[in-house]
This record gives C-alpha cells, sequence and structure tokens, in this order.
C-alpha cells in the first residue's frame, strides 16, 4: 500500500455527501487535501488543507484551483472527482437544460480536472484518479435518462484515464455506487436506513488511493440493494 503522508489529493465537491466523507477520511488519514468547493467558506483552513473556490460549470475554474494547489503544495498525486447534480432529465422533456446542465458539471468538470493535473500526475509516478460515478452509468433502472448518459461518459472518461496514463503510473478507478445516503438521494424511493453510508464509500476511495501500480481497480459497483451482475 502506498504510504499516504506528504501526497496530495484534490477533492471536488467536498462541502457535502460523498465528496465531504472522502476530505474528512483523506485528511483524518494524513494526506494533504486540496478541496474544492463552490463556497469555500463552508469549510475550515487548516495548514495541511487548502479550501478553494471550484465551479465545475465554470471555464478556468478548475485550472484556477490546481494552479492554487500546486503553489501550496507543490504536487498532485491524486484526483477525486465527486462534484455531481442530479436533475430530472427525461428521454421525452423537450427542455434539454437539465441534459446540458449535466454534461457540464458531471462530465466537463471532472474532464477538465484531470487535463489540469495530469502533468502534476505524470509527474507523481503514481497519480491517481477515482471518478465518482454511479450504478446509472451501468444500466438504465429509472426514467432520468440524463442523469444515466452523464455517468456513463463518466465511466468511459475513466477507461480513457487508464488507457491513457498507464504509462505514466497513472491508475483510474469509477466508483459506481448505488443510493448513498446524502442530500442527492432525499426523495429516492428506497429506505433511508437501507442505503449505502457516505463515509463507507470515502473507505473504498481511500484504499484504491493507496493500491500499488501493480493492483489497480478499474472500477467498484457498490450495491445497497439485490441487483443481478452482468
Amino acid at each position: 500500500m502506498l504510504d499516504p503522508v506528504g501526497r496530495v489529493a484534490m477533492v471536488s465537491g467536498a462541502a457535502r455527501g460523498i465528496g465531504r466523507e472522502v476530505l474528512r477520511r483523506l485528511h483524518g488519514s494524513g494526506w494533504l487535501v486540496s478541496a474544492g468547493l463552490r463556497d469555500p467558506a463552508r469549510l475550515p483552513h487548516t495548514p495541511d488543507m487548502l479550501v478553494h473556490r471550484y465551479e465545475a460549470e465554470e471555464e478556468g475554474s478548475a485550472e484556477a484551483w490546481v494552479a492554487a494547489t500546486i503553489a501550496r503544495f507543490g504536487r498532485v498525486d491524486a484526483v477525486v472527482n465527486s462534484a455531481g447534480i442530479n436533475p430530472m432529465a427525461r428521454l421525452l422533456d423537450a427542455d434539454e437544460t437539465p441534459h446540458d446542465a449535466m454534461w457540464r458539471v458531471n462530465v466537463k468538470g471532472p474532464m477538465r480536472v484531470i487535463r489540469a493535473t495530469w502533468p502534476h500526475l505524470v509527474a507523481s509516478g503514481e497519480g491517481r484518479v477515482v471518478n465518482i460515478a454511479s450504478l446509472s452509468g451501468k444500466r438504465v433502472a429509472n426514467e432520468n435518462l440524463g442523469y444515466a448518459m452523464s455517468k456513463f461518459a463518466v465511466v468511459a472518461l475513466t477507461q480513457e484515464v487508464r488507457r491513457l496514463g498507464w504509462d505514466h503510473g497513472i491508475r483510474a478507478t469509477a466508483l459506481c455506487p448505488g443510493f448513498v445516503a446524502t442530500d442527492m438521494t432525499a426523495r429516492a424511493n428506497w429506505p433511508r436506513e437501507k442505503m449505502s453510508r457516505p463515509e463507507d464509500v470515502a473507505v473504498l476511495v481511500e484504499t484504491v488511493l493507496r493500491l500499488p501500480n501493480s493492483a489497480t481497480v478499474g472500477e467498484i459497483r457498490v450495491n445497497c440493494r439485490f441487483e443481478a451482475l452482468a
């Protein structure tokens, strides 16, 4: 397992949900953490944590966040793309606004962060990328086609990071949970007490970040209810 001490991880969507628990987990395990979120005032600033504004829809925001991380810590070893949105976007809806919003935030957002961190991940020699996808990125099980399409794209993005980065020591994982007890699933038709916990998802994130180059995991499905595996 890789020693996290001295390694730098960037976590988007760090103000809430899975991103917040990933931030807590990594920070508590000795990582130097750069937290990206819309409102930096929502997190405390500490010497071993950078809290920086990051707006996934805004061009240049990812690059500014990465530049600030390099200025503070001098390196980036891992990226956890957790920021995401989930408005309803059905196939037969004439209004494509929610489709477009999810493409900008859920797909182009992480792509831009990865692109901006790429030379630093290469320099690390053991660069890691974890993209929080979804079981909706593996199958379509409800009417929110737009969300599923965006998460299918995140899985594809992860596969390309693995392909392009392999010889540079970059390893990427698509983490695909089902229902997780966060504000995003507040209206889900599944008992909240039976949902996966965000802190348990964070354990999986830290685990794959610490695996050596010779033991990489490309994809993890996380179920809180039974689903047959394809």
